[in-house]
C-alpha cells in the first residue's frame, strides 16, 4: 500500500557555497522505515537552491562556484533589485539558473544516487543563512 510521509529540517550555513545534506536525508529514510518510492525535496527560498552533484572531489564544487561567479557577478550596476546588498539580485539569478526542488527514487530504503552523487543545498548569499528544507516521500514502508 502506498503511503506518504513528510519531514522538515533547518540547515544553517556559512554563506555562499555548497553544503552536502545527503547523510541527513538518508538517515531519515532509514529511521522512518521508508522502503521504495519517490522522495521530493523542496527548498522554499529564492536565493538558494538544490543540486545533485559530485561529492567525492571538492574541486568540482569549487569549480561550480567559480563558474557561477563569472556568469552572474555581484553588484552589477544594471541590477535594479539590490535592497539587501550587492549579492541580492545575483543570488536570485543563481537560484533561477538552478532549481528549488529535486526528486530522487528510493530503493530498498536508500537513495538511488550514483556512486559519486550527493545532495547539496547551494547557498547563493554571502551572509550566514538558515535554510528550511521540506521533504515528501510517497511509496511503501516497512521491513526491507
Amino acid at each position: 500500500m502506498l503511503r506518504q510521509q513528510d519531514r522538515e529540517w533547518l540547515f544553517p550555513n556559512n554563506g555562499r557555497g555548497l553544503y552536502e545534506i545527503t547523510d541527513e536525508i538518508a538517515l531519515w529514510l532509514r529511521e522512518a522505515g521508508l522502503a521504495h518510492g519517490l522522495l521530493t525535496l523542496f527548498l522554499p527560498h529564492t536565493s538558494a537552491s538544490l543540486l545533485i552533484q559530485e561529492n567525492a572531489d571538492p574541486d568540482v564544487q569549487a569549480d561550480i562556484l567559480a563558474y557561477l561567479e563569472r556568469l552572474v557577478s555581484d553588484g552589477d550596476p544594471r541590477y535594479r533589485h539590490r535592497s539587501e546588498g550587492p549579492d541580492d539580485m545575483s543570488a536570485h539569478l543563481r537560484a533561477a539558473l538552478t532549481q528549488p526542488s529535486i526528486s530522487i527514487p528510493v530503493r530498498n530504503g536508500a537513495l538511488a544516487l550514483g556512486t559519486w552523487q550527493g545532495i547539496f543545498i547551494f547557498e547563493h548569499r554571502h551572509k550566514d543563512q538558515q535554510r528550511r528544507l521540506m521533504a515528501h516521500f510517497m511509496g511503501t514502508m516497512g521491513d526491507l
